[in-house]
């Protein structure tokens, strides 16, 4: 392990993080009128469409409530958490008690979804913004939504759509989700049940999508567990895999290095890894198929930042579990790649969508979907990692 390979990596995080990507959204993304986050911005930072995604506004929301518990008790970081999570609680639900996916600037629904995502990422806000110390109805606020979350869970009919009783699926976002978000609960302290839902949703993953036998970790699978020879069966997302192994090696390392889910973490990674680097342009595949057949999805080559984001945290994480080289050199791999190809230099922050080569497919910095959550997370998360490292370094000169 070279000091000068770690620090190195540790700067560009830090800066990256605190002198680049926090800023350009504080300080074009705010909605001082409205409350809540613009999202949809241009390669300078302009908005270009005033719609706002119900997700980020949950995201963005955490993020800064996140950023004033671990780095520093900024307050203008807490005013745009609280902002976020406010603009949820006047316009995120609809009269049934569901969160809308879709809305207006001032907060007019658009479109609701038949999926819980909006749910945890406003519950993650709102535990985020109890153990800030915003106030203990944040935290009343995120247990009750969580119980809304176990009932979906629980019962998946009831957001199903028409006609899936003759197909019957089960997909892996719903324990990642679920495993996220009741990890961000427990360290808020705000719900007593999160740490039986983590044990519960790692025990899916592990049963009905890592497939040992074909060396793969799938997206959708049958009820049973079964494998879909379908488009949606086939379809792997290395990057949402990938995410799915940083999730239970974090818990592993809040376990106290726990070797069974170090092991399956890893196992996890290095399919997926496998599965998804590009080994003639580099970068990280967005979808591939389980036996190399077409796939229906023409963005399937694509290179987004955020399976980029995810596989940094993985590989990073895997490292200072394990202390195998290989992870260290996968993590400079996916970051070196990364910074000559999504990073804006000259207007900062990343571009989100690249051709298969590397070529910039759309100069917009947000969208619906893209905002300040998966790049600083990656970068506050990387350079905590590293922080852990030097420190452990010191310790032992």
């Amino acid at each position: 392990m070279c000091p000068d390979r770690l620090n190195r990596l540790r700067h560009s995080y830090r800066t990256g993080l605190l002198d680049d990507v926090i800023p350009f959204w504080t300080r074009y993304s705010p909605d001082t009128e409205f409350g809540g986050f613009m999202t949809c911005l241009d390669r300078r930072g302009r908005v270009i469409d005033t719609d706002k995604a119900i997700w980020p506004q949950g995201r963005m929301s955490w993020m800064f409530a996140t950023m004033y518990c671990e780095v520093e008790r900024r307050e203008d970081w807490l005013k745009l958490a609280l902002s976020g999570a406010e603009f949820l609680q006047r316009h995120g639900f609809s009269k049934d008690g569901r969160m809308f996916f879709h809305v207006t600037r001032e907060g007019k629904p658009i479109r609701q979804r038949r999926y819980f995502f909006s749910e945890c990422f406003t519950a993650m806000a709102y535990a985020t913004l109890a153990r800030a110390g915003a106030g203990p109805e944040w935290g009343e606020r995120a247990r009750s939504l969580f119980g809304q979350i176990i009932r979906y869970v629980e019962n998946p009919d009831l957001l199903a759509a028409k006609f899936t009783k003759h197909r019957p699926t089960q997909s892996l976002a719903v324990p990642m989700i679920l495993l996220s978000t009741a990890e961000v609960l427990r360290e808020a302290g705000v719900e007593p049940a999160a740490a039986g839902w983590i044990e519960k949703s790692i025990s899916i993953i592990e049963e009905f999508f890592v497939c040992d036998a074909h060396a793969v970790v799938f997206e959708t699978v049958g009820r049973q567990g079964e494998i879909l020879d379908h488009f949606d069966g086939r379809l792997l997302n290395p990057g949402h895999a990938i995410e799915a192994a940083w999730f239970i090696l974090r818990e592993a390392k809040r376990r106290g290095h726990d070797p069974r889910l170090i092991t399956l973490g890893t196992k996890m990674l290095d399919w997926m890894w496998e599965r998804g680097w590009d080994a003639e342009y580099g970068g990280l595949f967005y979808y591939r198929d389980l036996r190399d057949l077409p796939i229906q999805e023409y963005w399937h080559d694509m290179k987004f930042w955020w399976p980029h984001n995810e596989a940094a945290i993985a590989t990073l994480l895997a490292w200072q579990l394990t202390h195998d080289e290989k992870y260290l050199n996968w993590h400079e791999k996916v970051h070196d790649w990364s910074q000559h190809h999504f990073a804006d230099p000259e207007y900062g922050e990343w571009y989100g969508y690249l051709h298969r080569d590397g070529r910039v497919s759309t100069t917009l910095k947000g969208n619906l979907w893209k905002s300040a959550f998966h790049l600083p997370r990656m970068q506050l998360l990387c350079w905590q990692i590293l922080e852990e490292e030097a420190a452990r370094s010191k310790k032992t000169i």
